[in-house]
């Protein structure tokens, strides 16, 4: 499929067509200074001709209002759109530098509503095999390791079929049981660090919200682990 009219390389020619509407006084000469400064850098043809993307106009624009609106010096412009490439947001407004993204929601951390206390589901040791596909040595030895906690009646919850199915998903990487010991140290953890955050008010009196601290941990505790997958 050929590329689009807006994916298509454009020559200088077009570039300055697409300016000159806001900046009627933009030229080739200035066009090829900003690109001198390192401020955006168009592709080469085979035989040497540049061609410009759509974004390198959108950083062209950029860059003629920073000097138009905010009598940024090339420094200071350079340095916004460094931070811009670094995945940083331009600001809204005139005089603002290039600030972090708002965080966004974690799809991979439950929401505070998941996390508040539901009706009990009670599994018995047979059914929680059947549902995760796990025999009971299995199911033994995650009990052994902390993983699974019955209740004194010997039934498991749904959290415990949650983490059994887990574990039955890791055991498909040669990750065992035995391995998930530390995860039970984790979680008791980050449960003992809620418990202490509901045991002390505020400054200002109020008490602080059980689903909304356990969010917070896992927000942290999920972005630690991404951090640490995305190292090189």
């Amino acid at each position: 499929m050929p590329p689009s009219r807006a994916e298509r390389p454009l020559t200088i020619g077009k570039v300055l067509d697409a300016l000159r509407e806001e900046f009627p006084q933009i030229s080739i000469s200035k066009i090829r200074f900003l690109e001198s400064e390192g401020l955006v850098e168009p592709s080469r043809t085979p035989a040497g001709y540049r061609t410009y993307a759509v974004s390198d106009v959108e950083r062209l624009r950029y860059v003629l209002r920073a000097q138009r609106d905010r009598f940024w010096p090339l420094k200071v412009i350079r340095e916004s759109l460094d931070a811009i490439d670094r995945g940083l947001e331009p600001a809204p407004e005139a005089d603002a530098r290039p600030r972090p993204p708002e965080p966004v929601s974690d799809p991979d951390v439950p929401d505070v509503a998941e996390l508040r206390p539901t009706q009990a589901v009670r599994l018995t040791r047979d059914e929680l095999a059947t549902a995760t596909g796990l025999d009971a040595e299995v199911i033994t030895s995650l009990e052994g390791f902390g993983i699974l906690r019955a209740d004194a009646d010997g039934h498991y919850s749904a959290t415990d079929l949650q983490a059994t199915h887990a574990a039955a998903g890791l055991a498909a990487y040669g990750i065992e049981a035995r391995h998930l010991r530390p995860f039970r140290t984790a979680a008791d953890r980050e449960v003992g660090l809620v418990e202490q955050a509901m045991s002390t008010r505020r400054a200002d009196g109020r008490a602080a919200n059980e689903a909304q601290v356990a969010h917070l941990c896992l927000q942290l505790h999920a972005a630690l682990v991404k951090g640490g997958l995305a190292r090189p």
